[in-house]
Order: structure tokens, then sequence, then C-alpha cells
């Protein structure tokens, strides 16, 4: 696959996830919505109200399909505002959407829906996870039969409300050597509705075995957890966001920590990067976005999929993103 492909050119699309169901590739993205309201850091332009569901069989060539809206906000009783990057989940017979949304006090929760089907549609249950905060969940079936979420966000996503899984009083962003907010991981209950545990830190180390601190922005996290395996090691990557990498970290363990490797996709036009990486057909890829359709703005971002290469250390070559062509 020699050059990006857009997904869904029609339609604004953004922070796909993608999984293999029943053989074919499916991608759950937020919906970017032109909303009138003026653009600012916590994102309150991102007016998305709604989910669709898009499969294909052919990553590079085919057809994609749009089965259509799957989710709204209007469908949640405990919705405020914005739906944000969700994830799905198959087990048993069942699939499992996540999603982050703002309750009516304006605090993001993870709620479930639910559905007999990888394209939906999804019933939402009534009230979010219970111990839920933040936002960016992303799902992870370990080889040990369990099922894990990675979530948390920087600045609109909420992230520095809380320490220890309390909310603070005051939000508190760490600044220069102190130690960078870390993103959390919790394993899910049997039933996939509830946490079967306090969710924990993922640190992330630098080549020298300490921690990340929030001055290196250039690769601390900042939201959109993803998790995949390749040759036995664990990969975590994730967006810095504010300065537009999509990084990742290696370890032995699900839980971590991971040691920084590098990054994957250098930065995109368009504010966020956020990203979804997948093996289909014997290939890797990597699901992202950006608003070069729009024309730049940074709410109105478009899916696109490239093709993800490893050099023979198992290191992820880097992708050139558009904001650098």
């Amino acid at each position: 696959m020699q050059q990006p492909r857009y997904l869904v050119p029609g339609d604004y699309m953004a922070d796909p996830s993608a999984h293999v169901f029943n053989g074919r590739i499916y991608i759950y993205p937020s919906h970017d919505w032109e909303s009138g309201i003026p653009e600012n850091d916590n994102g309150d332009h991102f007016n998305m109200k709604d989910y669709h569901v898009f499969s294909l069989d052919d990553v590079e060539n085919g057809e994609v399909t749009d089965h259509g809206v799957v989710l709204r906000t209007e469908d949640i009783p405990w919705a405020g505002r914005q739906l944000w990057d969700c994830d799905v989940a198959h087990r048993d017979d069942k699939y499992y959407m996540y999603f982050p949304l703002k309750d009516q006090n304006d605090i993001f929760r993870i709620g479930v829906a639910i559905s007999d089907k990888p394209e939906g549609p999804f019933i939402p249950e009534e009230n979010p996870m219970k111990g839920s905060y933040s936002m960016d969940p992303a799902i992870w079936h370990d080889e040990d039969g369990e099922y894990y979420m990675y979530f948390g966000g920087l600045w609109g996503g909420q992230l520095q409300r809380y320490r220890n899984n309390k909310a603070l009083e005051c939000a508190i962003l760490p600044e220069g050597n102190e130690p960078a907010l870390c993103p959390k991981i919790v394993r899910l209950s049997k039933d996939m509705l509830g946490f079967d545990e306090e969710p924990r830190d993922i640190v992330i180390l630098d080549e020298n075995g300490k921690p990340l601190t929030a001055g290196e922005t250039e690769r601390r996290f900042f939201e959109a957890s993803w998790m995949h395996k390749y040759n036995g090691k664990y990969y975590f990557s994730y967006s810095t966001g504010d300065t537009h990498n999509i990084c990742y970290a290696i370890g032995d363990n699900l839980y971590g920590p991971f040691t920084y490797k590098g990054v994957i996709l250098s930065p995109v036009v368009g504010w966020t990067s956020h990203h979804s990486i997948v093996e289909f057909k014997g290939k890797w890829y990597l699901f992202h976005h950006d608003s070069v359709p729009s024309g730049g703005k940074t709410w109105l971002r478009s899916m696109k999929v490239v093709e993800l290469e490893y050099n023979a250390d198992g290191t992820i070559k880097t992708i050139e993103g558009t904001a650098s062509k």
C-alpha cells in the first residue's frame, strides 16, 4: 500500500477504532459536525452527537460499507453532550461499545452499549460505568481471556481533574520535571459492564528507565490510547496531543511499564491525532485521520488508512504525516 487512503470522503469521521470481526474490518469512528461553537483547547467545538459503523474486506481497494447511525446522544438516558472516541469488543455472542460522553453536569463518564452484531445498532445501558471518568476507552482482549480498558486524556479529556481515581477540587496539570500524568488501565468485569478492579497508572519510561516528565511534550502521553501485540511484546501507542505525534512504547506486561521507542506518525494537518493499529490478511495498518479534505479545519476530520511496517528489531517505521508534506 503506497499511499494513505481516505475511507469516507463524503463525510467527516475521526478517531477510528478498527477491529477484525467475522473476517472483515469494522471501523468505529467519532463523527464531526459543524457546530458553530468557537474553537478552544477544551474541544467544545467538537459537536459529536452520533456514531456510524463502517466495514470493508479489502483495506487497500475494497468498497467501504456505511452501516449507518448506530447510537445517538438522545438514545442515552444520562447524556449531556459530546460522544468522543469509542471502541468495541466482542465477547461470546455480544458486541460491547464503550463510549465517552459528558453527563448532564458536563463531566466525562464512560458508557456501554450492546449489540448482537458488529455493525450494530447498539443499545445503551441506563447508567455509565461505575467509577469511570475521562475519555478515549480502548479495549484489549488478552491471551489470559480477560478484557482490559485503557483510557484517559488531558485538557478537554479531564484526566487532570483526578488523582488515585478520585476527583480533585481543582484540576492540576504537572509541569516541567514533574512526572507526566499517566494513562489508565483497568480489567473489565465478566459481564463487560463494569470495572473488576481499581484503575491503575500506565507508566511510560525513557531510555534510562525513568518515567517521562510533563515537560517532555514531544513524547509524553496526552490521549488516544491503543494496544496491540507484535512478536510477543505489548505495544502501547498514544497521541502527544498539543505536539501532534502518535508515539509508542514497548513492554512485557499489559500493565506496563512501557519503554518509549519513537514516533509512529508525525503531525498531520489538523490539531488532533488519533489512531488504531490492526493486522489484517498478513499486513499491519494504521487507521487515523487528518483535516486535509475540510481545508485544515481541526473539528472536521476525515479518517484514512496506511500500511504500517516494522524494522527487523521490532521498532516501527515512522510514517510521515500530512503536516510535513
